[in-house]
């Protein structure tokens, strides 16, 4: 497989090296030797993590309670 490095220094990547990681939206890009290794990155996203404290019940108030706990010496 090819991927060609543009004038802006964009590739595409072919569609059978990414097969299975449709949902993937970044990578992270490191560079061994003479090659660039790209790794899947899931980023947890503020939003679904809200969303999912509001599903469980839990409010700022309960927040601002646990941190207040935990910074108790």
């Amino acid at each position: 497989m090819l991927a060609k490095l543009t004038s802006k220094n964009q590739l595409t990547l072919p569609k059978k090296a990414i097969t299975g990681l449709e949902s993937t939206e970044y990578f992270d890009v490191t560079r061994e030797n003479s090659r660039i290794v790209l790794t899947p990155v899931r980023l947890a996203r503020a939003d679904a993590v809200r969303e999912k404290l509001a599903e469980m019940g839990i409010t700022d108030a309960d927040i601002a309670d646990a941190k207040a706990w935990a910074r108790r010496a």
